[in-house]
C-alpha cells in the first residue's frame, strides 16, 4: 500500500487511449466499495467518455481544468446530501479510493475540485449539474479525470519535513 501511496501522483496530460470497460468496472467498483458514515452510501458516480460533454465539464469552472482537456474518462463524484450531513467526507473517501484502484491499474488521475469554485458568478457545482442532469439536492464534490499517463512523475519520497507533521500522544 506504501509503495501504490507513493507512486500516486496527479497526472494532468494522458493519451489518447482510452480506458477499457474492464477498467471502467473495476473504477466503479472501488468507488461502491468505499465505507460511508452510518452506511448511508450517499455517494453515487457519474463515468463520462464523450468527449462533448467533458469538454463542457471543463467548461463548468473558471480555471484548473486542463487535465479535462485530454482525460479520456472523467468520474464525476456527487452525493445525495439528503441522505447524510457529511456526504463531503464520504464523497473524498470514495475519490481517493478510485484514484488508488487508477494507479493500481496503471493509469492516471488527478482531482479536479468543483464544491466552492465558480464559474464567473455561477457555482461550478450547478454547472456540473446542469451539464449532467444532476438533482439539485446533489453535491458535486469534484471531478476526477482519468486516463493513459502522457507524464512521468517520480514517485513521492518523505523528508524531514513531512515527519515534522506527525505527533505522538499530544501537539
Amino acid at each position: 500500500m506504501l509503495e501504490l501511496l507513493s507512486n500516486r501522483r496527479s497526472i494532468r496530460k494522458f493519451t489518447d487511449q482510452a480506458v477499457s470497460d474492464e477498467h471502467l468496472e473495476k473504477l466503479l467498483m472501488a468507488g461502491l466499495l468505499a465505507p460511508s458514515s452510518k452506511d448511508t452510501r450517499p455517494v453515487e458516480l457519474v463515468a463520462v467518455r464523450d468527449k462533448a460533454v467533458i469538454a463542457a465539464l471543463a467548461d463548468c469552472r473558471d480555471s484548473g481544468t486542463m487535465p479535462l482537456r485530454t482525460a479520456p474518462l472523467v468520474l464525476a463524484v456527487v452525493a445525495d446530501t439528503d441522505k447524510s450531513d457529511v456526504w463531503v467526507e464520504n464523497a473524498s473517501i470514495v475519490a481517493i479510493l478510485v484514484q488508488l484502484e487508477v494507479e493500481r491499474l496503471g493509469l492516471g488521475s488527478t482531482w479536479v475540485q468543483m464544491r466552492l469554485r465558480t464559474n464567473g458568478a455561477a457555482s461550478a457545482e450547478a454547472e456540473v449539474r446542469k451539464t449532467l442532469g444532476i438533482p439539485g439536492h446533489y453535491g458535486v464534490l469534484c471531478l476526477v479525470a482519468i486516463g493513459h499517463k502522457d507524464e512521468v512523475k517520480k514517485p513521492r519520497e518523505l523528508d524531514a519535513s513531512d515527519w515534522a507533521r506527525t505527533h505522538r500522544d499530544y501537539f
